[in-house]
């Protein structure tokens, strides 16, 4: 896994926004389309934004797969996660193929349909969360690293909600759904690339995890290890656990 850190969390997700227009480029060059799987959350949106900025990018021929989705939430709800990738995304960059849930009725077949096309072309990159326990996107320790299904239901614990609440996507923790939709570790890490973009000095712990503890569910994302092309971009503060060389600098 590449480690990337920089002074601050701007600069990082330029450079990460950067990092993935490449990816999302080479793509398009090879086959005419691109697949990419993106994550909802703080930490993802001044990456979202700068990202957004590349009007130039030919958006019309990329697909956004959602990496989960609450369960029962109304698709307009502020918290919604493919509401998120919508309003930080979808409608700035002109994308017209979005993989959304749907209801009850329909959800089924869409997963269904989301999975015929990752079967055919693999994710191209995916955008990935860390969380403070190590989680991967919404994979909770101890997550199962075997599960083959594109997406499946995880329930969600009483710490990831109350972040929830804390962050402001909900006034209350009654509001928080109980479950949620999740896309797969093992389909998270059939992407070709996987782009972590963490900031923020309440995950350095979790970083230090990430990085230096040994592989295991208990701690999802020490998975990342594994994957070929994984680069994990940091900041200063999210970094500051890290057994770095003395000498080593803050890449720009």
């Amino acid at each position: 896994m590449k480690i990337r850190i920089f002074d601050d969390s701007l600069t990082m997700a330029k450079a990460a926004a950067d990092h993935a227009v490449e990816i999302i480029q080479q793509a398009l060059a090879d086959r005419g389309h691109a697949h990419v799987v993106a994550s909802t959350g703080e930490s993802q949106v001044d990456f979202l934004r700068e990202l957004s900025f590349h009007r130039d990018l030919d958006w019309a021929n990329v697909e956004v797969f959602p990496i989960g989705e609450f369960i029962g939430l109304p698709a307009d709800h502020p918290a919604s996660m493919q509401r998120f990738l919508r309003d930080r995304l979808i409608t700035k960059t002109g994308i017209k193929r979005f993989v959304s849930f749907g209801d009850d009725a329909s959800q089924a077949r869409r997963i269904a349909e989301a999975g015929a096309k990752l079967r055919s072309a693999p994710a191209d990159i995916a955008f990935v969360t860390i969380g403070g326990n190590g989680q991967l996107g919404l994979n909770r320790p101890p997550a199962d690293f075997e599960a083959q299904e594109l997406y499946g239901t995880v329930d969600l614990d009483l710490a990831f909600r109350q972040n929830q609440v804390n962050e402001g996507w909900f006034v209350d923790l009654g509001q928080v759904p109980m479950q949620a939709i999740s896309m797969s570790v093992s389909q998270i890490m059939k992407a070709t690339e996987i782009l972590a973009v963490v900031p923020d000095a309440g995950m350095a712990l979790a970083v230090k995890v990430c990085v230096e503890h040994g592989i295991s569910p208990t701690a999802p994302a020490t998975i990342l290890r594994t994957h070929p092309n994984a680069a994990l971009y940091l900041d200063r503060d999210s970094s500051a656990q890290l057994s770095l060389p003395e000498n080593e600098a803050p890449k720009r």
